[in-house]
């Protein structure tokens, strides 16, 4: 018993959690988990399915019902998964959980929470992924509540989320947003600054970028990805994916 308490405060020590939810892995270990999100554009699908494959790593795509159903991505997706990387849910709809600005007050209820994750994963058996492929879920928008996670909980899944800190997730914003939009340097730069400043550096980093985004962003992150990848390998990082062990602790 003992010893049992022991390995799960290890791991709560190890890892870092939002309302329970995983946002890092183990910060002791050089591993970073790169993680895509995908609802309505796939634009830079073939881009990063190739730099994946040429840099010999696997990474984490979490993606909406929507994404599936879409016959334009039924090739990309299933290379995807061919070339050995992790497939997940993102949600059916691509639905607003809880309000941004009161978090505490969900925009779901319940049952809309259950049918929709449940059509979500009859997108992903298309493609012969189940639940017990696919147990780490990516909530849209990454935004949720304590709701979310222990419907998720209930579900047999664990949620995950990318880890602060970076400008990653900002690579979908475009010039018409005015202050909000963030430059692929400035992403870029956000990331190496993050590496060099933190103590622990991007040790079990969960690292969020979109596989495709808004036509009006012309500066299009993901073809920086290559360059990113080569220069944290350089300084000794590996890429693993969302459900490799070797990622928690």
């Amino acid at each position: 018993m003992q010893l049992r308490l022991t390995i799960i405060l290890l791991f709560l020590a190890s890892c870092t959690f939002s309302q329970t939810a995983i946002t890092r892995g183990d910060t002791t270990k050089k591993k970073i988990a790169l993680v895509f999100t995908g609802d309505e554009f796939g634009d830079g699908g073939n881009f990063i399915a190739s730099s994946l494959k040429n840099a010999g790593i696997k990474a984490s795509f979490f993606l909406t019902g929507n994404f599936y159903r879409n016959p334009s991505f039924k090739k990309l997706i299933t290379q995807l998964k061919d070339n050995g990387n992790y497939l997940g849910s993102h949600s059916d709809k691509h639905l607003l959980y809880c309000d941004w600005e009161k978090r505490d007050s969900l925009l779901v209820t319940h049952q809309q929470f259950r049918e929709d994750l449940a059509h979500a994963y009859v997108e992903l058996s298309k493609f012969g992924v189940g639940k017990t492929e696919a147990h780490y879920f990516l909530p849209p928008y990454g935004w949720y509540n304590d709701s979310i996670v222990h419907w998720t909980a209930e579900e047999g899944l664990q949620l995950v989320n990318f880890s602060p800190g970076t400008r990653s997730n900002a690579d979908y914003t475009y010039p018409a947003m005015g202050p909000r939009y963030v430059s692929s340097k400035d992403v870029y730069n956000s990331i190496i600054s993050f590496e060099q400043r933190s103590p622990s550096g991007l040790n079990g980093f969960i690292l969020l970028v979109h596989i495709g985004t808004d036509p009006r962003r012309t500066d299009k992150f993901y073809y920086l990805l290559p360059l990113l990848i080569g220069e944290l390998k350089n300084k000794g990082y590996e890429w693993v994916r969302i459900d490799d062990p070797g990622f928690y602790p």
